[in-house]
């Protein structure tokens, strides 16, 4: 099975949860930005001090910065693939990170598009009940996400190396469905 991937699709289309699952059955590390960000933040690195410093700021944590911390984790990896979740979010990250993989020997092998209708988005992020989670602001982030994230599909389809799986159905199904495209 491939095992070193790349999550992508919009918000409320289940990659945490479907990320958590796929690296527990198969020994993978999950390197999701977000926590990535904290941990080194909890951990007091200087890559931490440095990123916690722009967000006390309520700026955003710059592309040369999440990259270090991405490539901090992976050559802190012995064994076993990865899954990365959240990075890279535009083509001029998945440029940056490319050189960086190949020089770690560890390129991606697969990226996997979890894709759903907007109308079961929605539903799914509302039935979340997240403060945040209103139609409004889900319409918005879904529009971010299509204007940001969206022409990573394009790069990545052009290299080959992405598949698609619908995320609708159980979580149990698209686990399957997941590890299917995978194997």
């Amino acid at each position: 099975m491939k095992s070193r991937l790349l999550f992508l699709g919009p918000p409320g289309a289940g990659k945490g949860t479907q990320a958590a699952r796929l690296c527990n059955a198969n020994g993978m590390s999950h390197l999701s930005t977000g926590d990535l960000l904290r941990s080194e933040v909890v951990a007091g690195t200087a890559l931490g001090q440095e990123a916690e410093a722009v967000m006390n700021r309520g700026e955003l944590v710059s592309d040369a910065l999440v990259l270090a911390i991405v490539e901090s984790q992976l050559k802190g990896l012995s064994s076993g693939g990865w899954l990365l979740d959240g990075f890279p979010r535009t083509v001029p990250q998945a440029d940056a990170l490319e050189p960086l993989l190949d020089e770690l020997k560890q390129p991606i092998e697969a990226v996997v598009l979890l894709e759903l209708d907007d109308a079961v988005l929605i539903e799914r992020l509302l039935a979340r009940g997240r403060d945040d989670d209103n139609e409004a602001v889900i319409r918005n982030r879904l529009e971010v996400y299509r204007e940001k994230t969206s022409p990573l599909i394009s790069f990545y389809r052009d290299k080959g190396l992405l598949v698609s799986v619908e995320a609708n159905g159980s979580v149990e199904e698209i686990t399957e469905r997941i590890t299917n495209v995978l194997s």
